[in-house]
């Protein structure tokens, strides 16, 4: 009979639980029992949802203290030698992704092209392995003694190798696969030995443009995995599997799972291919986004299968893990009603998926109230007025304006003119502590137990403060701390139309870091300016260069909840055209210094190169309309982190922005490679401290950073700067490293 499934779900909790304790675990306020108790309690009331919910194949081991690939690391004993003077495996786990202060930190970058942040595998030859973890295990059998039967989860060993990293020349990671192995089979036969009757094995890289080693690999993976394991659900998700339908449909394993979301037309070519013995699931509700699924649309799709593969050989499922969607729509009653009958998160979607299955199991009669609810919902969102806006849309769909008034070599002399900075110029990302008492502050405000002149009184000082920490410290070119800000894409979706916001619609970034991403649902533009204020604020109490601070169009458009009745592209100009206004305003107002971040410009790139161009071209077009309208002697900073960009640089260079600071402390300076290859032409700030760890980097390493980035980049063109925005961490730690950061552009000066 056609089962319901699963593939994932998310961690953090309806209330942010797991954020929390792990906080106050770091902060030694709660110890490593209490926050595996939550941890506990947080698995078990997921898993009873999930069955409450109707689902019958129900994940575990989906669950992470931090991230899913790192917990795939530690099971193969793959932590780095720097960290082996640890011996407490929690301690352990949280060193390598959080560093200490002998040791960095793991790199961390994006998970395929979500804002999901995963921590990437280190690789070298001649590596050993061996199981340092059987998290797997002891989650199914925690889950069985409640009387919950799971399908455990884990990563795909050719998945966790393409998603390392290694600096040994010539070295494929793929290599080290017949190392991977022996670990993956034992691990998999101690599942089968106590009773798991399936397991699901993630191999996202099957959507990817694969080499021959890959394709190799991935045959011979589990040829050797599928005689010792339980049953395999190989999981694809994120896209289409075009070339490798034969591949992934040839694996000896027992069933595929196919993402028939973003890829419903590969319905077909996976039917055809398919052996007559293997269970086909099919992700038909949306495990991305917060929209509502057609349900009736999605019935023809699983039909179809039906039809091809029978009953008995189907699951219907969402199309990946639910971990990327917030929890409950349930508590979201402050939202207006039109909008929330169109939403579903986590535990929506797993309705929706039981009422399929309902559906194909008894008929559409028996799911009657789901699918007239999502009937009701399709046609209520086709026909609402307050989605298109005719003056929006012509604005957008008129040309662009895209071209600076000079080329970059006349705007830095203009820019220098201005300015006079000195050499090896030092500034930060934009953010500055968000203490508990700026958090407390908002929260006061927004809920009205303080008016606006007191928060505007406590907002001026906090600023103010900022200000003169930065000038006592010697930065050249400072910003005002951010403290009225949220979120740099929340802050922004409240002040524009188009877009709408939930109470708790948390997800998790990496770690304990969540985000709440904004709902555009419909045509977006500003109505005043957002930004004004607070800069030309900042300004008046300094004689040094103050840095207005906006996030990016394709950034805003990434980090939200995008509206799908059309496409991205023409929600993304609405977007920049509403922010090249507050660029105008800004510069009218003074600031000469204006930040554009684009962290998830990489993030958005599509993962078939055959798509490429066409996103590139948007989305390059987009930044550039933001920016285009000034004088050249306002000089247009960027920013990006976590990301890959050694294949896009012409697209990099195509922003041409004045100055682009990116993450590369994390990488040791990797990144820059990247830029010395192509000859960047305009000014770069490589990040030399990795803020989203607790360690104070010593000048020394600072200095060593960068001296790095001047053997790749000519040191006229270098900037010295953190590798993100501050708002996460400490005072203390914040002034301890800009000092040392201070230190050393004076010593890279002398």
């Amino acid at each position: 009979m056609t089962r319901s499934a699963n593939l994932g779900f998310p961690r953090i909790g309806l209330h942010r639980e797991l954020k929390q304790a792990l906080e106050a675990c770091w902060k030694g306020s709660i110890d490593t029992a209490a926050l595996q108790a939550t941890a506990r309690e947080l698995r078990k009331r997921h898993w009873q949802l999930q069955r409450d919910a109707g689902i019958d194949v129900i994940p575990s081991n989906d669950f992470s203290l931090y991230d899913h690939v790192l917990d795939t690391t530690m099971m193969l004993g793959a932590a780095p030698q720097r960290f082996a003077n640890i011996d407490d495996k929690t301690a352990l786990y949280f060193a390598v992704a959080r560093g200490t202060a002998e040791a960095p930190a793991m790199e961390m970058t994006k998970w395929f092209d979500t804002n999901y942040h995963y921590i990437v595998p280190e690789l070298h030859r001649g590596q050993q392995f061996s199981l340092g973890s059987a998290k797997a295990v002891e989650e199914y059998l925690e889950a069985k003694a409640l009387g919950i039967e799971t399908r455990p989860v884990i990563v795909g060993p050719v998945t966790w190798l393409s998603l390392g990293k290694t600096r040994d020349d010539g070295l494929d990671p793929i290599s080290l696969l017949d190392a991977v192995l022996p670990v993956y089979a034992e691990l998999l036969a101690t599942l089968k030995a106590t009773g798991a009757q399936w397991v699901q094995i993630d191999e996202p890289v099957l959507s990817l443009d694969l080499s021959d080693a890959q394709k190799s690999a991935m045959r011979r993976a589990y040829e050797v995995l599928a005689p010792v394991a339980p049953r395999i659900m190989l999981a694809t998700y994120f896209g289409a599997l075009l070339d490798t339908t034969e591949l992934a449909a040839s694996l000896p394993v027992s069933g595929l799972h196919v993402d028939l979301v973003r890829a419903p037309e590969q319905l077909d070519a996976i039917l055809t291919a398919l052996p007559g013995n293997t269970v086909l699931s099919v992700g038909v509700v949306d495990g991305r986004n917060i929209w509502r699924a057609d349900l009736d649309r999605q019935l023809g799709l699983v039909s179809r299968a039906w039809d091809s593969v029978g009953p008995d050989r189907l699951e219907i499922a969402p199309s990946c893990s639910l971990l990327h969607a917030p929890v409950d729509l349930d508590g979201e009653t402050d939202l207006d009603p039109e909008l929330r009958s169109w939403l579903a998160f986590a535990k929506q979607k797993l309705l929706e998926v039981a009422a399929l299955t309902v559906a194909m199991q008894k008929g559409r009669a028996a799911a009657k109230e789901a699918f007239d609810a999502s009937a009701a919902a399709t046609q209520s969102h086709r026909q609402s007025t307050r989605i298109h806006r005719p003056q929006v849309k012509e604005r957008a769909g008129a040309a662009l304006d895209l071209d600076r008034r000079s080329r970059f070599p006349a705007r830095r002399d203009a820019q220098r003119a201005r300015f006079r900075l000195p050499a090896f110029p030092t500034t930060t990302i934009g953010s500055f502590p968000q203490t508990g008492d700026v958090r407390e502050m908002r929260a006061a405000f927004r809920h009205g137990r303080i008016d606006a002149p007191v928060y505007e009184s406590f907002l001026e000082a906090e600023t103010e403060k900022t200000v003169r920490i930065q000038e006592r410290l010697g930065l050249d070119v400072l910003v005002h701390g951010e403290f009225e800000r949220n979120d740099m894409v929340e802050y922004f979706g409240e002040q524009l139309e188009g877009f709408a916001f939930t109470r708790n619609g948390w997800v998790q970034s990496y770690g304990s870091r969540c985000v709440k991403p904004p709902v555009i649902y419909g045509d977006v533009s500003r109505p005043a300016p957002m930004t004004v204020r607070w800069s030309a604020y900042a300004a008046s109490l300094t004689d040094r260069p103050m840095k207005g601070m906006l996030t990016g169009p394709v950034t805003i458009l990434q980090w939200s909840f995008v509206r799908v009745d059309q496409p991205r592209a023409d929600t993304c100009r609405q977007i920049a055209l509403a922010i090249r206004d507050e660029v105008l305003d800004l510069e009218a107002a003074g600031i000469g210094i204006i930040q554009i971040d684009e962290p998830a410009l990489r993030e958005g790139l599509p993962l078939r190169r055959r798509d490429w161009d066409a996103y590139l071209r948007w989305a390059v077009d987009c930044f550039r309309a933001t920016a285009s309208g000034v004088a050249d002697d306002t000089q247009i900073h960027t920013h990006m982190c976590y990301a890959e960009f050694n294949d896009i640089m012409p697209s990099i260079a195509a922003l041409d922005a004045d100055v682009i600071s990116i993450e590369t402390s994390r990488s040791d300076m990797e990144l820059l490679q990247a830029f010395r290859n192509f000859r960047y032409p305009n000014e770069i700030g490589p990040g030399i401290w990795d803020i989203h760890s607790p360690r104070v980097p010593s000048q020394a390493d600072m200095e060593a950073l960068m001296r790095k980035a001047a053997t790749a980049i000519p040191a006229e063109q270098l900037w010295v700067n953190p590798d993100c925005g501050l708002k996460t961490r400490g005072w203390p730690e914040v002034e301890a490293s800009l000092e040392h950061l201070v230190q050393t552009a004076r010593a890279l000066r002398a």
